[in-house]
């Protein structure tokens, strides 16, 4: 009964937090006995965290950034960081995704941002429309790596490891994934022979970097601040809130009060939609751990004497088949109780894997057929998804083979956190 009714729900098209909260239910009334009330008590208190309290700051971050002349300054800015290569533009997206990600942590976000401003110039300058589109959907991903991940906050809640310390780990294999896909950008431009853009214009650079001074401080800030202990993760976020509204009205005076707070409504909207979900998963969760199900399924596991790397290849498959069908925040909240534990036997640190689930569930973001990424690609540009998703398979290819790194080589996420 557990599993039948939210996958049967979700199976007749309901909101996805109405699957988690119906599968709770149904539990709470014909599996366990505990007084009913403990589910208004457990969404309440999934909700009321302090760590969680830096999503609504990143999401608000993103959206300012988005929303005013701040994402366009990034981009030029990383298209003039790139200038005079085959395929510069290519680059730049990427570039410019790995600088937004670090500002907003939201995939759609990104997307939608850089995409916007992207997807004609890369059409103008000779890259294919499949190309372009895949590029653009791709790149969105690697946002779930770079910190301020939203899905690394909502995992350090869920295995209550440091959220500071996931932020740093998440650093180098975000640099991986982006570093994988910027060398297959620049290849298959050498191979379609791109026409190069730009030249290389070391005044041009002076200038584009200076003008982005105020945008590129803020990952700065953010993960400077959390690596030497100035502020929290949370704390972290209000400063970039306040940087990104400093540098937006009152510094490159691009955005009106008007603007700033449309953008505080579609923040807190945006905020309340993620956290009725975190609060009904939270809640699924919960039942399932009082039922023990974690521990039968780590016994179950350990009974077949698999080698670790086994057990994490198969922790990774089920990953992506459930990447590919739920939503990333559902599955963080959901699976991470339920594999920590097996984990654990693995003798797999909890950083890691949650770098690896991020890295898994950052896939599915653009992976069929539920894909969130893809859905934004299509609507922003108007594209049918059958367009979309070639350009997608060699990104595909890529994510899989960093993953791969990043699940079999620990010193990638672990290094920089030894002392932190």
């Amino acid at each position: 009964m557990l599993w039948a009714v939210p996958v049967a729900l979700l199976c007749l098209g309901a909101p996805l937090y109405l699957c988690f909260l119906a599968g709770a239910v149904a539990g709470l009334i014909f599996v366990v006995d505990v007084p009913h009330t403990i589910a208004p008590q457990a969404i309440f208190g999934a909700a009321d965290s302090f760590t969680l309290l830096a999503i609504p700051f990143f999401l608000f971050a993103g959206e300012l950034m988005g929303r005013s002349g701040i994402a366009d300054r990034l981009i030029k800015w990383s298209e003039a960081l790139f200038g005079g290569v085959r395929g510069s533009l290519a680059l730049a997206t990427v570039g410019a995704s790995v600088v937004f990600g670090a500002i907003s942590g939201a995939t759609v976000a990104t997307v939608a941002t850089v995409g916007r401003v992207m997807y004609p110039a890369l059409r103008k300058n000779g890259y294919d429309e499949q190309f372009s589109l895949g590029l653009i959907t791709a790149t969105g991903s690697i946002d779930a790596l770079i910190p301020p991940s939203i899905l690394m906050v909502l995992y350090g809640v869920a295995a209550e490891q440091s959220v500071a310390r996931l932020f740093i780990a998440g650093i180098l294999p975000g640099l991986l994934l982006a570093g994988v896909q910027a060398a297959y950008v620049v290849w298959h431009a050498r191979r379609h022979r791109v026409p190069v853009t730009g030249r290389v214009d070391v005044r041009h650079m002076a200038r584009t970097t200076l003008d982005a001074s105020w945008a590129l401080a803020v990952p700065v800030i953010i993960l400077g601040g959390i690596y030497l202990g100035v502020f929290t993760p949370t704390e972290a976020a209000g400063v970039a809130v306040v940087v990104g509204i400093v540098s937006a009205m009152f510094i490159y005076r691009d955005m009106r009060w008007a603007t700033l707070w449309r953008i505080g409504v579609g923040s807190g909207k945006l905020t309340s939609q993620l956290l009725i979900v975190v609060g009904c998963a939270q809640l699924y969760a919960w039942l399932l751990t009082t039922l023990s199900v974690p521990q039968r399924l780590t016994e179950a596991v350990v009974a077949l004497q698999l080698p670790p790397w086994g057990i994490m290849m198969a922790l990774n498959v089920i990953l992506l088949v459930v990447g590919m069908l739920v939503d990333p925040a559902s599955a963080t909240l959901v699976l991470t109780p339920l594999f920590a534990p097996l984990v654990k036997t693995a003798g797999v640190d909890l950083l890691h894997f949650g770098i690896i689930l991020t890295t898994n569930l950052g896939l599915g973001t653009y992976t069929p057929p539920f894909a969130t990424n893809i859905f934004t690609t299509q609507s922003l540009f108007n594209v049918p998804v059958s367009k979309i998703v070639p350009g997608l398979l060699p990104f595909i290819g890529l994510h899989l083979i960093a993953l791969a790194l990043i699940t079999y080589i620990p010193w990638l996420s672990l290094v920089l956190v030894r002392g932190f």
